[in-house]
């Protein structure tokens, strides 16, 4: 008896999930990893500029030097300061040149990003737009009222009041650097295994040698 070929053919279809294939040249793999680090990227500078902005619209409803509310678990209490400079008063009144700055340092990032180290991983995406993100949030306060609102202030050790940008840039540089590394040790992980591999001989070949 003939067999109905449509029944015996169990392979499973083949599906395109949009990765990048084997046989892509290096244009066209960078062209996919530019897309979807730019999903990545973009919202979330958004997304971190408007929750930065809008804390920084409620909490400059207050007078400078008020505590808001807290101390919350004897860590940190909301206070509002008009910072004009960096952190623990460095720069005073050089608000300008540091908005100037801020946004120099983003474009580089953002250039770097897509132009430099398009197959840059997920995560480490993810800390550079905090980064980007920190830093815009804080250059808009900068140009537009001619200081920063701060408004977090920790209760236990003496440290610079701070915002949600602050927490952009310190975090997403934490992140960005952890990604970095992580990525670099297991790059040389696989390459000594390659080079392991590359030098253990076939044991199939050795019994024909024998």
């Amino acid at each position: 008896m003939e067999k109905d070929s449509s029944k015996t053919n169990t392979s499973s279809p083949i599906i395109d999930t949009g990765a990048p294939k084997p046989n892509m040249n290096a244009s066209k793999t960078n062209s996919w990893y530019r897309r979807r680090n730019a999903l990545i990227f973009f919202p979330i500078v958004a997304l971190w500029i408007v929750i930065d902005l809008a804390s920084k619209a409620y909490f400059d409803t207050f007078a400078p030097g008020q505590v808001v509310a807290g101390p919350f678990f004897g860590i940190f209490e909301f206070m509002l300061v008009h910072n004009t400079g960096a952190a623990w008063g460095m720069f005073d009144n050089a608000t300008i040149a540091l908005g100037v700055l801020s946004l120099a340092v983003c474009v580089f990032l953002t250039i770097y990003l897509f132009a430099g180290a398009p197959r840059t991983g997920r995560v480490a995406t993810l800390g550079l737009a905090l980064v980007v993100a920190g830093g815009i949030g804080n250059a808009i306060d900068r140009f537009m009222q001619g200081y920063v609102v701060d408004f977090i202030a920790p209760v236990f050790i003496d440290f610079p009041v701070f915002n949600v940008a602050d927490i952009g840039v310190t975090c997403g540089f934490a992140i960005f650097i952890i990604a970095i590394v992580v990525q670099w040790v297991r790059e040389r992980k696989h390459g000594h295994e390659g080079e392991e591999n590359a030098q253990t001989p076939d044991a199939g070949n050795f019994k024909n040698e024998r």
